[in-house]
């Protein structure tokens, strides 16, 4: 995935986690909280905004991309489409973005180079309504893992929420990953106790360190839902008055990949914000690796009568309960210690027009040496959305 695997991402990565230290230890007076401590001292800086044309691409509507990798060796991105093979065949695209280093760090352009079919496990690509694919990252060997959401209304019809392995260039299915159970609807919506809900299942997928390890290491695979499974729906905090009020529960997966094979590690609770009034969705639409030492990004989208919205938090996992095997969250889960995480960006604080934001990655360094960070918006396939890209640098603070 990288064009050097031991040399620029990796010292950026070590950098990071040093400078932050550093930086955190230089403030380890009595007025530093001790929360501060579990996160990364780092900020974004937006520096550019994309609009990609509606078109179309070898006989494919480029629309839908809800996820977005990089290849840091080819200098591409793949990005998935989320079309359920309604218009053509479940597929991701190669993305050629080219930044304006001497002015900023711009977008100068964005380059449609190819599209990739997603194969089942019979080598053909996948009927309408049997996939729905939502995010997508590139492993080390040189293969994609690519997570389909699932839809309990369709269950009868095959389509379930599953992670799987695919070939890069010709879109093969290699392997599925394990999952839990009680992931899986048990029953069509109306009947339905477990499982993922209609449209908030899989949707968030990342690779420890973005993907930074060498080929035949072990290395980790995080999934998380857009929303509560049915059985964990509705489950919040007792009210506090010195506690803030709290979203719905997501749960994230962790895998551990060992001589290509995946193993499940371990599961966590992550609780989304409070939606606002008067929003029907929201959601968590992404994560991002950004370190070895358990530090993420999230984003999480909202979409309401005052159009869409979308936040940045880092995120750390360091002390997560693990619940694994735990089938439903309802009761007593107040000794269950969620993710943690911070608001880095709300993206309505650019005062630029936003879309529907799914997908999010690390993407190439830029002139000075800093990691970029590319947002992508799924325009549903509509004509009054579009399919936007924003162009952030993450900088460490100090």
């Amino acid at each position: 995935m990288f064009r050097n695997r031991f040399g620029i991402c990796r010292r950026w990565l070590w950098a990071l986690v040093c400078a932050s230290a550093i930086a955190l230890s230089a403030c380890s007076l009595p007025q530093v909280q001790a929360e501060d401590r579990v996160f990364l001292d780092l900020s974004l800086e937006f520096l550019d905004a994309y609009t990609l044309d509606q078109q179309v691409f070898e006989d494919t509507p480029i629309g839908g991309l809800s996820g977005l990798t990089y290849d840091r060796q080819r200098d591409r991105f793949y990005a998935i489409s989320d079309d359920r093979s309604k218009l053509a065949p479940a597929r991701f695209y190669t993305l050629n973005v080219k930044l304006n280093r001497q002015n900023g760090n711009s977008i100068d352009s964005i380059e449609v180079e190819g599209v990739t079919f997603l194969k089942n496990d019979d080598g053909q690509t996948y009927k309408q309504g049997h996939i729905d694919p939502e995010d997508i990252a590139l492993s080390p060997n040189q293969t994609v893992f690519v997570v389909s959401e699932g839809n309990p209304k369709y269950q009868e019809d095959g389509i379930d929420p599953f992670v799987r392995e695919y070939d890069l260039a010709t879109g093969e299915s290699i392997q599925p990953f394990p999952l839990p159970p009680y992931y899986i609807p048990d029953a069509p919506e109306a009947e339905q106790t477990l499982g993922v809900q209609t449209n908030l299942g899989f949707e968030a997928l990342t690779l420890n360190n973005g993907g930074s390890i060498p080929n035949g290491e072990p290395f980790r695979v995080f999934v998380a839902t857009e929303s509560a499974l049915v059985q964990d729906a509705g489950i919040f905090p007792p009210p506090d008055e010195n506690t803030p009020p709290e979203g719905e529960i997501t749960r994230l997966l962790h895998y551990l990949v060992t001589d290509n094979r995946p193993s499940l590690l371990a599961e966590h609770l992550y609780r989304l914000d409070v939606a606002p009034l008067m929003t029907p969705s929201n959601g968590l639409t992404d994560l991002v690796s950004i370190d070895p030492g358990g530090h993420f990004l999230s984003l999480e989208r909202t979409y309401g009568l005052g159009g869409f919205g979308a936040k940045i938090f880092q995120l750390a996992f360091g002390d997560a309960t693990d619940i694994s095997g735990r089938e439903t969250l309802q009761g007593n889960i107040s000794n269950v210690i969620p993710i943690r995480k911070r608001l880095m960006l709300d993206l309505k604080d650019l005062d630029i027009p936003l879309d529907n934001f799914e997908g999010m990655t690390l993407g190439p360094l830029l002139a000075d040496g800093s990691q970029s960070l590319l947002l992508v918006s799924d325009d549903n396939f509509q004509e009054e959305q579009t399919t936007q890209f924003l162009l952030f640098r993450i900088f460490v603070n100090g």
